[in-house]
């Protein structure tokens, strides 16, 4: 292959580089490799992916409150659109999934299912903190012995702090809830 040139793609933020080459027979091919920033930017989406599906299996399916307190700051604060400011620490946060699970046992709340909107899911560093992530969730009730239902679908942002190597949610801002069509 005869080298022709270099292109910098953008593609959603993430740098791709290319290098367009012609085959013997003429035909021009498309090579692409990810950059270093890519790389980086992938392994922090797939951390924060994971990070959010450990949270959401603790509050939503296992009432895990000692793994729900290890993943938020001491400072962490929730915004709901619907109920307004709901937590302004991690232990008063941890205090409300408490009363919820009581809640679902005693059949007065239903339990829930969280799922994230595939392809919904974008990640943004924040230099010297953590990242901020957002998307969108569809929630679902669940009855046992039946089909879950979707309730709602909601947007999410949320506000994620990386301490000593570990991932916290600091903020969560959780809006534009819309009930299910």
């Amino acid at each position: 292959m005869r080298f022709v040139t270099f292109l910098a793609i953008a593609a959603v933020g993430i740098a791709v580089f290319a290098t367009i080459a012609s085959e013997s027979d003429g035909r021009t091919v498309l090579e692409a490799k990810l950059s270093p920033e890519s790389a980086i930017a992938q392994q922090l989406f797939d951390e924060l992916a994971y990070q959010d599906s450990v949270l959401f299996d603790a509050i939503f399916n296992t009432c895990n409150l000692e793994k729900i307190g290890e993943l938020v700051t001491d400072d962490f604060e929730f915004y709901h659109d619907k109920w307004g400011l709901i937590a302004t620490t991690g232990a008063q946060f941890v205090e409300s999934i408490k009363n919820l699970c009581e809640r679902q046992a005693k059949g007065v709340d239903y339990r829930a299912r969280k799922e994230l909107v595939k392809g919904s899911m974008t990640v943004y560093p924040l230099n010297n903190y953590g990242a901020i992530q957002m998307g969108v969730h569809r929630f679902y009730a669940k009855t046992e012995g039946k089909e879950d239902k979707l309730t709602e679908v909601a947007k999410f942002t949320h506000v994620w702090k990386k301490d000593a190597g570990k991932w916290k949610i600091a903020r969560v801002l959780s809006y534009d809830h819309k009930p299910a069509e």
